[in-house]
């Protein structure tokens, strides 16, 4: 934008002023007008409050007023989600570029991070090989590189759009050297490292493909439906992970996904049945939700 189309102070405010009526009006939370302000045109949350930006002779904006408000009408009308407006969401302590190519992360699945540091330390797993697969905006793979400071994380994903996004958001928080990135299904990628990683972390798939439709109208109309659907039970995915990774991961290596409420029996019993797994532990979300699962290949 050159200086002529930055918009004044009174502008922003008006349009926020009318952003915030039309939330409410559409039930919408207001609160997210203010982070896109926020994000968009760099307003802190003391002159949002305060609204002093109001006697603002220009603010600077990384979009024009007119394009801003295009892609509000379409979050009040189409359900776009606001962090694919921004283009950016929070996740842990990063914040990771986003587009419709990608599942936006959710804050439940930041667990599996910490999960994945527990099991690290106590089976002595913090360096060598993990694996981040189906990595989506990379959110995992980053986590991890974060966290496992002496692991190198291999990245996989079968979307080169989502790739894209995921290097991007490396090379932006300074991973570049410590994530590898490839393209495939699952493991096909890494089959020239089969047996020798200490760790791998999944957030497949696993929502029944007669439920995704039935989903909030931001996930179903905007969000890829690759990155959510595991077929007719959800499990799909998880089935395939759970006959696959015992030959890729070494002996006492951890296994780790994310699933959906109502799957944790079923998906020990998978792990159970396969007999290479041991030490197989559920893990609740915040909200007390069954959402994750651990195990260890048999030494």
């Amino acid at each position: 934008m050159n200086k002529q189309q930055l918009p004044t102070g009174m502008e922003v405010w008006q349009w926020r002023n009318q952003a915030i009526q039309d939330a409410i009006a559409t039930n919408i939370s207001p609160v997210e007008v203010d982070w896109l302000l926020q994000e968009i045109a760099g307003l802190d949350r003391l002159s949002l409050r305060l609204e002093s930006f109001k006697e603002w002779k220009q603010i600077k904006m990384q979009l024009s007023l007119q394009d801003l408000d295009q892609l509000w009408q379409r979050r009040l009308h189409e359900k776009l989600p606001v962090q694919y407006i921004a283009g950016i969401t929070p996740w842990r302590r990063f914040k990771l570029a986003v587009s419709s190519a990608v599942l936006i992360p959710r804050p439940e699945t930041e667990m599996l991070i910490d999960l994945a540091v527990v099991a690290a330390q106590s089976g002595g797993l913090q360096s060598g090989y993990w694996a981040d697969l189906g990595t989506g905006s990379g959110a995992i793979a980053l986590g991890l590189a974060e966290v496992l400071t002496n692991a190198t994380i291999h990245a996989v994903d079968v979307s080169a759009e989502a790739l894209a996004v995921a290097k991007t958001n490396a090379e932006n928080l300074g991973f570049g050297e410590r994530v590898k990135f490839y393209q495939g299904s699952w493991w096909k990628p890494l089959e020239s490292l089969k047996g020798l990683f200490s760790g791998m972390v999944s957030n497949p798939p696993y929502i029944p493909s007669d439920t995704v439709l039935t989903l909030q109208p931001e996930v179903v109309k905007h969000e890829p439906h690759l990155a959510l659907d595991g077929g007719a039970d959800g499990l799909d995915c998880i089935r395939d992970l759970i006959a696959v990774s015992p030959a890729y991961l070494r002996p006492g290596g951890v296994w780790l996904i994310e699933m959906m409420a109502g799957q944790a029996d079923k998906v020990r019993e998978l792990l159970e049945n396969n007999g290479r797994y041991c030490n197989i532990s559920i893990h609740a979300d915040l909200a007390g939700i069954e959402r994750f699962v651990v195990a260890y290949i048999n030494v």
